[in-house]
């Protein structure tokens, strides 16, 4: 194979088409293997760092990846695989309880994937692949420090944007040092690589000094193309693969690898990850792997709500919440423990779908499919927040005219589904109201109680007409009322209400 780099050609595909590029294609030989090898099996994959606890948003692409993509490409379901796969390259991150959680939240949403894996199961693999790129002069060991790497990664930006404008980079942006760009190890020798990666292998080197890096392409528009480093020295045991090592590749060079070697047919992720699709491909070109397709969908935005793990951790990490499955969290044990059900979540991330466009969901949005996915499942019970007590100075009167019915009201436990059966509601002289149903002050667009408007009271029928208004100081605490029962009196909004304490209205 010849290691003259293609370029990147735009070209399309299939039902999830996205940017491809001249890597991206397949020889005929790998492609016939690949179809002998998976027998028809269309496969995708989950593959979550065990970095923190999932989130809604994981719950988006564990839809896509389990069920979604194949309605999309139309594969029967008895071709369908997905792989759930911890990416698990970063040891100074992850830990046996996100390890755990991960599983725990994939089972409970229901999804079963056709086994688990670990990228660290491939450690001794990818260690070997390095290895070979070392040794076709694809791959080098790098000495220079972050600041190093940092200033020549501005440099090749700089020199790349003045290209792009037509004008001379020599001018805009002129190379200080062949030390910085190229960098003074670029152009080592194959056999100083291969010494000196076995040295960081047998941590023969401190961290932070050594890192692997790939020959890629500093003239390309790119960033990701900037000799993407592919091993860290980390003396950091590792939560699955233990402590038989202390370098570690790095993601990029990880995932791509690990999806030909499960034998991938669609790698799909997160728009953010789209400028990766070059240092993917490059790297499954460099050493004549399968290349899968990849396809990017839009990522999971929530109105007013955080879907970042790294700032989640801050929250935990800062006693904000208690912990990753605080009810307050967006994560899927918080969602759990807020009382969303399984179905909810996989209903709400069906509902919302995927494709490439940004957007932001409102959070009415899955509050709605919360209401719908319950409505015929589950008892209905009336409750206030912010009571406030109402007081019917004509109670006796309503009593006398209730007749032989009285004030209980038999009441189905679901308006829909009479068999989870009914139970009753009692009308007392002394009732509570939600503060949001009462307003002091009239406005024409607020339909529920205030000083000059009556509201219905539920299940009996009768006009609540606020007499007087008790404060203490600004907060209204109660209002004296009485029923308006007259016939024809006048149709109103309707609203709940409780009885004293301890009467049960479920």
């Amino acid at each position: 194979m010849t290691t003259e780099q293609p370029t990147a050609t735009i070209t399309t595909s299939n039902a999830l088409a996205a940017r491809e590029i001249e890597w991206a294609k397949n020889t005929p030989e790998l492609l016939s293997e690949h179809a002998t090898i998976n027998h028809g099996i269309i496969r995708t994959r989950f593959p979550p760092e065990p970095n923190g606890y999932l989130h809604v948003g994981h719950a988006k692409s564990m839809n896509m990846n389990f069920r979604l993509a194949f309605e999309k490409l139309g594969v029967p379901v008895e071709q369908r695989r997905t792989i759930f796969r911890y990416d698990d390259t970063n040891p100074d991150a992850e830990s046996p309880e996100y390890i755990d959680s991960l599983r725990r939240d994939l089972e409970w949403l229901g999804w079963t994937p056709e086994r688990t894996t670990y990228s660290s199961d491939n450690f001794q693999t990818l260690y070997e692949l390095a290895v070979k790129l070392i040794k076709k002069g694809m791959a080098y060991v790098c000495d220079m420090t972050k600041a190093e790497m940092e200033a020549q990664r501005d440099l090749a930006k700089r020199r790349s944007a003045a290209v792009a404008v037509g004008k001379d980079p020599d001018a805009e942006a002129p190379i200080p040092s062949a030390d910085i760009l190229p960098g003074r190890n670029r152009d080592t020798t194959v056999e100083r690589n291969l010494k000196m990666f076995k040295e960081m292998k047998l941590g023969l080197h401190d961290e932070g000094t050594m890192t692997l890096r790939l020959k890629m392409d500093f003239e390309s528009a790119n960033p990701n193309m900037y000799d993407l480093v592919a091993y860290r020295i980390r003396y950091t045991p590792h939560p699955h693969a233990g402590k038989g090592w202390c370098i570690y590749p790095n993601y990029d060079f990880t995932h791509g690898i690990c999806d030909s070697l499960e034998r991938i047919d669609y790698s799909i992720c997160t728009l953010e990850f789209e400028t990766r699709r070059e240092p993917y491909y490059w790297i499954l070109w460099a050493l004549d792997m399968y290349r899968p397709k990849v396809y990017e969908m839009s990522r999971l935005n929530l109105e007013y709500t955080v879907l970042s793990k790294r700032r989640l951790l801050k929250l935990v990490e800062a006693y904000h919440v208690r912990g990753w499955d605080d009810p307050r969290m967006p994560t899927i044990s918080g969602l759990r423990r807020r009382g969303y059900t399984k179905e909810i979540i996989n209903k709400f991330c069906n509902d919302v779908g995927a494709t490439r466009a940004m957007n932001v969901v409102q959070m009415d949005k899955l509050s709605q499919v919360a209401r719908l996915t319950l409505a015929d499942t589950t008892r209905r019970a009336m409750t206030v927040l912010e009571p406030i007590k109402v007081v019917i100075g004509n109670f006796a009167e309503v009593t006398a005219a209730a007749g032989e019915g009285g004030l209980t009201f038999d009441v189905q436990n679901s308006p829909t589904d009479a068999s989870l059966g009914s139970h009753s509601v009692t009308l007392t002289e002394t009732i509570y109201m939600d503060s949001d149903d009462f307003r002091l002050d009239e406005d024409p667009n607020f339909y529920r109680l205030t000083p000059g408007k009556p509201v219905g009271i539920k299940y009996h029928g009768g006009n609540l007409v606020c007499d007087k208004v008790i404060k203490n100081g600004k907060k209204v605490t109660e209002l004296k009322c009485h029923l308006d029962i007259s016939e024809g009196r006048k149709k109103t909004q309707i609203v709940h209400h409780l009885g004293p304490i301890g009467r049960s209205y479920l």
